[in-house]
């Protein structure tokens, strides 16, 4: 794509995307133009349609990888080269409402106490008691942890948005244990191999996925899980739904709603209708 990359990737810079979604929209592109061999300048809207059901039918791709490659086609066709009416037509994907996979308070409990680096405890134990997304947690910086207030200042979250979060007490003594162990250089609290860079969401992840395939554990957890579990877990202690909107960075609250999804502990505070009445033998 030469030129026409490096335009896209000004234009997605200029709007200030994140690094995440700069590099993934990219990729999008890429692979579009490699799978017809041609230059993007040169298609139109029966390519992209024909893209987009080769994703589906023949790569299986998920609801969730389908609706990125129609955003990012979205984005060059009506930002970079200016001609809306290629994808005006290409609709979003529905998207399945799944339930989150949650973990019980023991089974977090479980999986930490399997993880024998002090840093990587550290890191995911964060991500849990403060609710915090992969990406956050890796970038946050020694100065972000306020313990004299107990609280986290987390950076240019989603949508660039700056947020205070709660340090707990445990949270608070697992990180000191953590720096007196690993006294890391640097501006950042979790530092990667390169100088001033932190440590790489994907390094993370692989080392959680080695954690639940060593560990044996029967639910599949991501690093997302513990976010959700943070969610859950403050709901079911009656945390106010508004309050938790603010913790978890949600510019809108019926994003947060969606923990408002009917508990393991919740259910079994309710009894069922048939245990309300005598059945005849």
């Amino acid at each position: 794509m030469g030129k026409l990359h490096d335009q896209m990737k000004e234009d997605l810079l200029l709007r200030a995307y994140s690094p995440h979604t700069q590099r993934a929209y990219l990729r999008c592109v890429r692979h579009f133009a490699q799978h017809f061999m041609r230059s993007p300048e040169e298609m139109g809207e029966g390519e992209v349609r024909s893209f987009l059901l080769h994703l589906v039918r023949d790569r299986k791709a998920s609801p969730a990888t389908h609706g990125m490659y129609v955003s990012a086609l979205k984005f060059f066709y009506t930002v970079t080269l200016k001609q809306a009416d290629v994808v005006k037509h290409i609709p979003h994907p529905k998207r399945p409402q799944t339930l989150p996979v949650i973990l019980s308070q023991q089974e977090v409990l479980c999986v930490f106490e399997a993880i024998r680096s002090v840093k990587y405890k550290a890191i995911i134990a964060t991500a849990y008691a403060a609710g915090l997304r992969i990406s956050e947690v890796c970038s946050l910086r020694i100065a972000d942890i306020d313990s004299q207030r107990m609280r986290i200042h987390v950076r240019l979250g989603k949508r660039k948005k700056d947020r205070y979060v709660i340090l707990g007490e445990s949270l608070l003594a697992l990180l000191r244990q953590y720096y007196k162990a690993v006294r890391p250089k640097g501006a950042y609290l979790f530092p990667g191999q390169k100088e001033n860079h932190h440590l790489s969401t994907s390094s993370v992840s692989m080392v959680l996925r080695q954690v639940m395939r060593d560990g044996g554990f029967s639910k599949k957890a991501t690093m997302h899980t513990f976010r959700h579990c943070f969610a859950t877990h403050m709901m079911e202690a009656g945390t106010d739904t508004r309050i938790l909107q603010v913790l978890l960075g949600h510019s809108s609250i019926r994003t947060t709603m969606r923990y408002t999804h009917i508990t393991d502990r919740l259910l079994q505070k309710l009894v069922s209708p048939l245990d309300m009445i005598t059945l005849s033998s």
